[in-house]
């Protein structure tokens, strides 16, 4: 079979995989996203359907307060004698001079769960990986963060024991890479024929990124880094990465790294890793941060690469070289599919779909209801779109640049201060919401509210409507989106001319760009009253795809 890259599309960054028999499991961050951590599952390193999300109590993840692309950073996920590891960490403080880095560990008999209340582990620094050793011990390595000014070095790896019986970290932690130069992150240990292989993303997570791999023949090293001759490099201080699109700027995958590793069952061997689809779109000159770059709105996403061993036991791209193939041939498995979605959701189950996900809190039936009212979603007005606490909002992954959504609403608000919508967004800095309000002047309309780093603007005025049940979409074409309404009296109308929408992407917002654009459904009460808005269904649909998609 041959599979084309990503195979998880869309916002799925620092990707985790790990094999369970016939098995496939990947686990990606999701940041303030809740619930928190995905698990895609596959039985043919092809095919993927979003199985469940581990984080799934408030008990075991509370993330008001955390800023954008804060929260969940770069899980874990391995499995050992019938048991389920999931290693992650819940960044509190970032874009600060001390960040706090919090590293937990839940476990559980079956990948559905349930899923163990969190176990703190040490908090040097974030990527927590997990490793199982031979002799029944196990280790957690990750990379250390330096507040000091400045730093001692660019980059540091920290590698602990963990005691099972105690539920804790164990012995002192030890330094197993310090270096001057390369900036190492994102670590994963193997042990194949009697070295320890210490996998590491290097290089930051845009356009230079990249993975390395070092070996020792003991856990707690020296390791040695692999020094392939047919890596480019281009100074002394540049990574020897088997993996990075960092000299092909013009190559449809960017962004490359973060590799995790699996043996197939007819032993090949694989690795996923995060990449990224840039638009042609950039940052202006005297952007606040990242003047010039591109622009991504889909994020960080998901791909494979096929793998092999050296005869001199080092890893590399089965391709031979270190630029990952835009298409992987898979052996050894059948094609296992799994039933498509239906573009329309009616909200006729009591559960949402899975790939409506919250901010950083569950929406309990003070937020949302699918019973209220049968067939019909139920949204309760509550804070802003600025608020980091209580957000009445649910959305899901932008993944193609070509894509409609929709949402048929039924909302009568009586003071401006009441809105409900279908909402697109990176962040709660920057969004484009089409919703419906109250103008004391011509009573029941629809507008567009614009943020783009905290500049906020109505670019189409506002439109008086009758009431009723009003639809709202959106269609998004790479860089453009326009937005339609359609009411029982009115045909679908468009508002407006279309919108450059590439700012709600990675580099592009001021706080957040670890994460992606997303879609969905909101409902805003600033008056503390708590109108509801009902949605009586929301439609995702990707478009037919340009070249600018094809690979």
């Amino acid at each position: 079979m041959i599979v084309k890259n990503p195979v998880l599309k869309g916002f799925h960054p620092d990707p985790s995989i790990i094999r369970v028999e016939d098995d496939y499991y990947i686990a990606t961050s999701t940041f303030e996203w809740w619930p928190g951590v995905s698990i895609h599952h596959s039985r043919d390193l092809v095919h993927w359907e979003l199985l469940t999300y581990p984080l799934s109590r408030i008990s075991q993840l509370d993330l008001r307060g955390v800023g954008p692309s804060q929260g969940i950073w770069a899980p874990c996920l391995t499995y050992h004698h019938g048991i389920y590891y999931l290693v992650y960490t819940v960044v509190r403080s970032f874009y600060c001079n001390m960040y706090d880095t919090n590293n937990f560990m839940v476990m559980a008999d079956n990948i559905l769960g349930p899923w163990s209340e969190p176990i703190a582990l040490n908090n040097f620094g974030f990527d927590p990986s997990l490793f199982h050793d031979d002799d029944g011990r196990k280790y957690m390595v990750s990379m250390v963060t330096d507040h000091r000014v400045p730093k001692k070095y660019a980059g540091r790896l920290v590698l602990q024991e963990y005691s099972s019986e105690k539920k804790c970290m164990i012995g002192q932690p030890r330094e197993i890479y310090a270096a001057k130069d390369i900036f190492l992150e994102g670590p994963h240990i193997l042990k194949r024929n009697g070295y320890y292989y210490l996998l590491s993303a290097d290089t930051g997570t845009g356009e230079g990124h990249g993975e390395t791999i070092q070996r020792s023949s003991s856990i707690w090293g020296p390791y040695e880094m692999y020094r392939p001759k047919n890596i480019h490099r281009t100074s002394d201080t540049e990574a020897f990465s088997i993996l990075t699109t960092r000299h092909h700027p013009d190559y449809p995958i960017q962004k490359a790294g973060h590799c995790d590793l699996v043996e197939a069952k007819d032993g090949s061997w694989y690795c996923v890793y995060l990449m990224g689809r840039p638009l042609k779109q950039r940052n202006p000159d005297d952007a606040l941060r990242f003047p010039g770059c591109r622009r991504y709105p889909l994020g960080r996403e998901t791909a494979i690469a096929r793998m092999e061993w050296t005869p001199d036991g080092w890893l590399q791209l089965a391709n031979g070289t270190n630029l990952p193939d835009l298409e992987t041939e898979i052996s050894g498995h059948e094609p296992h599919l799994f039933l498509s979605k239906p573009v329309r959701d009616d909200f006729d189950s009591e559960i949402l779909d899975l790939e409506f996900q919250s901010l950083r809190i569950p929406l309990d039936e003070s937020f949302l209801s699918l019973n209220v009212r049968p067939g019909y979603l139920r949204l309760f007005g509550r804070e802003g779109l600025a608020s980091l606490f209580a957000q009445s909002l649910i959305a899901r992954r932008w993944t193609s640049f070509h894509f409609r959504a929709a949402a048929k609403v039924a909302f009568e608000p009586t003071v401006f201060k009441q809105m409900a919508g279908l909402i697109c967004m990176y962040d709660h800095e920057n969004y484009l919401y089409l919703h419906i309000t109250h103008d004391e002047d011509i009573g029941r309309c629809i507008s567009v509210l614009k943020a783009e780093n905290k500049n906020y603007s109505y670019p189409v005025g506002f439109i008086a409507i009758e009431d009723g049940e009003v639809q709202l979409e959106v269609e998004v074409h790479e860089e453009k989106l326009q937005f339609y309404y359609k009411t029982e009296k009115r045909n679908k109308q468009k508002i407006g001319t279309s919108m450059d929408c590439s700012f709600m992407s990675d580099e592009a917002c001021n706080q957040g760009w670890f994460t992606g654009a997303m879609v969905g459904m909101c409902c805003q009460d600033l008056t503390g009253s708590r109108l509801y808005a009902d949605f009586d269904w929301f439609d995702y649909e990707n478009l037919m795809c340009s070249s600018f998609e094809k690979i």
